[in-house]
Parts: C-alpha cells; structure tokens; sequence
C-alpha cells in the first residue's frame, strides 16, 4: 500500500473541514425570511422606507441609491466609493453580521445566522421580485 504524504492528508483535512459554500438558495422561502426585513426596506417596489429599497440591488455600489443619499451613513457611503459592490458575497457577508461589514453604518439588525436563510433570502433579491 501507497502511503501518502502530511501534505496531502494536510489538505484533505482542510478539504473536509472547510465551511461549506451556500447552496443556491430558494426565492419563495427567500421572500418568507424577508418578512425580517419588510419594516425597514421593500424589495417589490422602489419605495424607501427606514432603510433604501432593494430593487435592483444586486450589482448595486453600496451606498449609491440616489434618492437615499441623504440618509445613508457616512460609512456606508465611504465602503461604496472604497469598491465595496451588492453581490453574492457581500450580501451574505453583510446580512450574516451587518456590523462586520459596515461597523458604524445604521443598520440596527443582528444579522441572519441561519445559510438556508441568508442562501434563500439572497435568491430572493436576485429575483428582483415584482408585485
């Protein structure tokens, strides 16, 4: 029998120790989650509300819609003009802890904890939902 080096029992164990990647997720589930989020934003209609609206989000600079500017924290602004983009990651990476990606930005939610939610509320905005 072969015997096989560190190395590559190295990255095997990596390889299984590794977090999983999220899952494609699932839009009707995705809009049931949002129901935590419908008091502060809305995702049907290009209505601002505590937070910006959601519609078109995805590809979105952060901190760029125009008819939010105004309330928009400077931080938020400030990761925008540094590149930061509304993509697969840093939504997820936002909407799992808000606070991480944007310290002092003024969104009070806690984040989604949950990768079946955070995977399903994503699929959800990328469906770029209509009434």
């Amino acid at each position: 029998m072969k015997s096989i080096s560190l190395s590559a029992w190295t990255c095997l164990a990596l390889a299984v120790a590794a977090p999983p990647a999220l899952a494609e997720g699932d839009a009707v589930e995705g809009k049931k989650v949002f129901n935590k989020c419908r008091a502060c934003h809305d995702a049907e209609a290009e209505k601002n509300k505590v937070g910006p609206h959601l519609v078109g989000v995805f590809g979105r600079v952060a901190g760029s819609l125009e008819d939010f500017q105004p309330r928009y924290s400077p931080n938020i602004k400030e990761a925008g003009a540094d590149g930061l983009v509304w993509n697969d990651e840093t939504l997820t990476e936002y909407l799992r802890d808000p606070k991480s990606v944007i310290p002092k930005g003024r969104m009070a939610f806690p984040g989604l904890k949950d990768d079946a939610d955070l995977a399903n509320v994503i699929a959800y905005l990328k469906a770029d939902p209509k009434p």
